[in-house]
């Protein structure tokens, strides 16, 4: 696997697979420069196409792309077509469920037998809605049973939000005060999406959370960022299973 890639630290089956690309490396230029895998975003089709079929190479699975809308849906993985929805899951193995993100917050799941993995993206608007639990709810069992991974995403530090943001969390669930500080800016705060989604999938009985503190904000040479660039490349976040 590429050096400049993650994956997730996690107590997952040994036959979890997983990957989150940086912008280090690719083939992309100008305001994409690097690793885009964004197909939506502007960027030269031919280094698009480029850059996923080295990351399919690399990884040796199946990704199955999505159409992302800021919504709830969840599909299962695909590789054969592009599903509007802003999350997946599977039972194949090989089959990479994967999503690209670029601030927002990307989420792996996994059952603890290993038999079934998910991806989540999670903007503002999707995590207030619930695309978590709605992820949690595809992969059946017990919740005590699934593990989650919070991969890169804007970090509490630069996630400014308004008034209105703060208060949608907080009227869902009063616990969601605890997670935004005041900005300098008047009438606007400073939200935590990581320990947003931690209330969030504690609430539906999801214990087992890891990861968290990655800033795409404030790290211009590994991360894209729309919030910082407005024009950007897109990183993506995978997770799958061998046989």
């Amino acid at each position: 696997m590429n050096t400049h890639w993650l994956s997730a630290d996690w107590p997952a089956p040994k036959n979890v697979r997983t990957c989150v690309t940086t912008r280090l490396g690719g083939h992309s230029e100008g305001v994409w420069r690097g690793f885009n895998l964004g197909d939506h975003v502007g960027d030269d089709p031919a280094h698009v196409a480029a850059n996923r079929a080295e990351l399919e190479q690399a990884l040796g699975c199946r990704p199955a792309w999505l159409k992302q809308v800021h919504g709830v849906d969840v599909c299962r993985a695909d590789p054969s077509r592009v599903c509007e929805a802003d999350a997946s899951w599977t039972d194949e193995a090989g089959v990479a469920c994967t999503i690209m993100t670029a601030d927002c917050l990307p989420a792996l799941f996994c059952t603890r037998d290993g038999k079934r993995v998910a991806a989540a993206h999670a903007g503002w608007r999707g995590l207030l809605d619930g695309v978590l639990e709605q992820t949690v709810d595809t992969l059946g069992g017990s919740s005590d049973d699934i593990l989650v991974w919070l991969g890169p995403a804007i970090g509490p530090t630069a996630f400014e939000v308004g008034a209105e943001v703060r208060d949608a969390f907080i009227d869902a669930d009063p616990q969601a005060a605890s997670a935004f500080v005041p900005s300098e800016r008047d009438g606007h705060w400073l939200a935590d999406i990581y320990q947003l989604a931690r209330q969030r999938l504690a609430a539906v009985g999801v214990q087992q959370i890891y990861g968290g503190g990655e800033c795409t904000f404030t790290d211009a040479e590994r991360f894209y960022s729309y919030r910082r660039d407005g024009q950007t490349g897109r990183l993506a976040s995978l997770i799958w299973f061998a046989e």
